[in-house]
């Protein structure tokens, strides 16, 4: 039987990408880190504010993930383009593994006892420092697996998959994080977090190596300046970059969500899972319904009526007081954001040629990844200046007027359908 009789098609087919058994790997990666990342930063926030009774520490946690993150972000791109990426994706994993270990450890009920309180909290700040420095190299070798595990015409069909699958582990890793560490306590919790990373590890060895497609010619820094020229040069990368940096930097109230649960809707860390939880919800729902409704008609349109929605979305949850109205926000949030993150991550995918793919991927991660660490340094700031609700209603009206400028400015992309983007040449995975 031949490749082409042998081969599913892809054409009208829900399930395309995951015919595909690096991509399934992928998945599967993606999927158990990001509920041990989720369910740990519940997890954190939570016991940072029960230690500290300070909205400022919250912001605390986002700018130690965010400095390492932003330092290290192009040279993660430039390394991942030039390296092997299985090789690379398992040592990062490691890394993380062993720093929520660490924090698993100070944590435990008679290690935290002898030591000083102050002590716990730097050492929590450390490790989630390095995770930082992890998540700045797993960015960029992330995405080039992504992108050569399909052909490209699947690349919106992989998107809506892998934001799914992400979106689901949002979901399971919140509501886990704060039911766990409600009833049992953080050891159990972080138990659960340490089985779940180690699982992502084992999904890693299922990956099919990917060899480098760049063997630099020139000094590093000119690599580096590479990337940077071909973001900065690309009107609709740059634009989507901007757009999400700074709805996300002063729109994130996820990091002011112990607060809300803790004081202002009195729901414990139990409701603060479900508050993590149901925003998750929200993006999965509504990806679910784009694998058969595709935003991707007008995507520049969509984009600035997803991030616009996700404004209001954020004014509505601050001014609630009831926990069930609260949750309808946060469900419109996520849903709002999940448009926003497929039409960005299928822009991003189709205008990147596959030779700069890690530095590309390295320069978003520094706009889109950090922003929301950064944006959480400044909602624990601006709690501290303004208060709670207030700092998260100036965040939601900045979001807004964000979209209001980016709409003058780029008029000229409203109308453009995805035909109308171009796609540089990409090298189609094996076929299965």
């Amino acid at each position: 039987m031949s490749d082409t009789e042998s081969t599913p098609p892809v054409k009208k087919d829900t399930f395309a990408a995951l015919r595909y058994k690096d991509f399934r790997s992928y998945l599967g990666m993606r999927f158990f880190f990001t509920f041990a990342y989720q369910m740990q930063a519940v997890i954190l926030g939570f016991y940072i504010y029960h230690l500290t009774k300070s909205a400022f520490a919250l912001g605390l946690i986002g700018l130690s993930e965010a400095i390492p993150a932003l330092g290290f972000g192009l040279f993660g791109g430039y390394i991942a383009d030039k390296s092997e990426k299985r090789k690379m994706l398992l040592l990062v994993f490691t890394l993380v593994f062993l720093s929520s270990a660490v924090i698993f450890t100070v944590t435990l009920k008679n290690v935290s006892a002898a030591i000083h309180q102050d002590w716990v909290e730097h050492i929590i700040y450390v490790m989630v420092f390095c995770n930082g420095i992890a998540r700045a190299f797993y960015g960029p070798a992330a995405f080039t697996v992504l992108a050569h595990s399909v052909p490209k015409e699947l690349y919106p069909n992989s998107s809506t998959w892998s934001s799914s699958g992400f979106q689901i582990a949002s979901i399971l890793g919140p509501a886990a994080g704060g039911l766990i560490y409600g009833f049992y306590g953080i050891t159990a919790a972080f138990t659960v977090i340490l089985l779940f990373l180690l699982t992502a590890l084992i999904c890693v060895f299922f990956l099919r190596k990917y060899p480098p497609v760049f063997v630099p010619k020139e000094s590093i820094w000119k690599s580096l300046s590479e990337g940077l020229h071909f973001v900065f040069h690309n009107k609709m990368m740059i634009s989507a970059m901007s757009l999400d940096l700074f709805s996300v930097f002063f729109g994130g109230a996820v990091a002011l969500l112990p607060v809300f649960a803790n004081e202002i809707l009195k729901v414990g860390a139990e409701g603060l899972g479900i508050m993590r939880a149901t925003s998750s919800t929200g993006a999965v729902v509504v990806m679910l319904a784009m694998a058969r409704i595709s935003p991707m008609g007008k995507p520049w349109r969509n984009l600035l009526i997803a991030v616009a929605g996700f404004g209001l979305s954020i004014i509505g949850f601050a001014l609630s007081r009831n926990f069930y109205l609260s949750l309808l926000f946060l469900f419109a949030e996520g849903g709002f954001d999940s448009v926003s993150v497929l039409i960005r991550g299928t822009i991003m995918q189709l205008l990147t040629p596959d030779h700069m793919r890690g530095r590309v991927s390295s320069v978003n991660q520094m706009f889109i990844g950090s922003s929301n660490e950064i944006g959480a340094f400044e909602s624990g700031t601006a709690a501290k200046l303004l208060g709670t609700v207030p700092s998260v209603i100036f965040g939601g009206s900045m979001t807004l007027l964000i979209v209001i400028v980016t709409f003058f400015k780029t008029k000229k992309l409203v109308p453009l359908s995805l035909n109308q983007i171009h796609t540089p040449n990409h090298t189609d995975p094996p076929r299965e």
